[in-house]
């Protein structure tokens, strides 16, 4: 279906993005959604080979790493995640490490997917049925890891109590920048409606400032682009990541200026606890960048 999306002037494919569509503030990519289109399945990988550079010209993907993961360390105030942050140890290992206890050289790829699947479902709030779900275990064993998870990074379960009592009394939660995110159904009933209210109330302060971060980034980098009569074109924004075409001659000065707007787009506004790091890939095509 993409190839009927192809236009005919410029024959290539155009996304719109509507700034007011999602409740944490991200951006949403429509007619056709560009952000959807899957990153580990092969047949994502296919689809991302078709998009390709100009003669001349590389597609170079600037990707936050693990941003959410290092705002809930701040935001929550999760002193081990800081600590991890600042020695540059692999997250996803170190949690499977204590979950699993094993040592931190002995986490194999797998035990490392799991505790992926832990670290990004706790921002999201999951249950330990919905866990139990995704890593196919026993509702019980997904308990107990929940559990652990919590007494390992301290600070995250007084995050969670103390959004959600916000939440349930203004009706809202805030983004780093003080941006409003209202959430409905928060003191609904039905169990089911409020306890989605509290999963997208944990989230949001910490997806909402993600996606201020990179939209202050994306606005610093045009700007930098105007003043620098630069010909590379930003022409893609996937959440955490910034797709650009850049001719050859601009790559290697380019990827270390944006690199640094990036890495520092709150400031002054505001200073993180952990530094934010940004991972550069580029190709003849989107799979080989990323």
């Amino acid at each position: 279906s993409l190839i009927n999306e192809v236009n005919k002037k410029t024959l290539r494919i155009h996304t719109s993005y509507s700034m007011a569509a999602t409740n944490t503030g991200r951006l949403s990519s429509t007619d056709p959604n560009l952000q959807n289109i899957p990153i580990r399945t092969d047949e994502g990988k296919k689809i991302r080979n078709a998009f390709i550079s100009d003669k001349g010209f590389k597609l170079v993907s600037l990707d936050y790493s693990q941003i959410e993961l290092r705002l809930l360390a701040h935001i929550g105030k999760v002193e081990d995640l800081k600590k991890a942050f600042d020695q540059n140890i692999d997250i996803h290992k170190k949690t499977a490490s204590q979950i699993f206890n094993v040592e931190l050289k002995d986490v194999d790829d797998d035990l490392r997917r799991k505790a992926k699947t832990i670290n990004y479902g706790i921002i999201y709030g999951i249950s330990a049925f919905g866990l139990a779900k995704q890593l196919n275990i026993q509702r019980s064993e997904a308990d107990l890891i929940i559990k652990e998870y919590f007494k390992n990074y301290k600070g995250i379960l007084s995050y969670i109590d103390e959004i959600t009592n916000f939440c349930k009394k203004n009706g809202f939660v805030k983004t780093l920048f003080g941006r409003k995110c209202y959430i409905d159904g928060i003191n609904n009933k039905n169990p089911n409606f409020r306890n989605f209210a509290i999963r997208a109330a944990i989230n949001a302060p910490i997806q909402g400032s993600a996606a201020d971060i990179i939209k202050k980034a994306m606005i610093k980098i045009h700007k930098f682009f105007i003043e620098n009569k630069i010909k590379t074109k930003m022409i893609l924004q996937v959440h955490d990541e910034l797709l650009f075409e850049m001719p050859e001659s601009e790559i290697t000065y380019l990827t270390k200026e944006i690199t640094s707007i990036m890495e520092k787009a709150m400031l002054p506004d505001i200073k993180l606890d952990v530094p934010l790091i940004v991972d550069v890939g580029k190709g003849d095509n989107w799979a080989e960048a990323h």
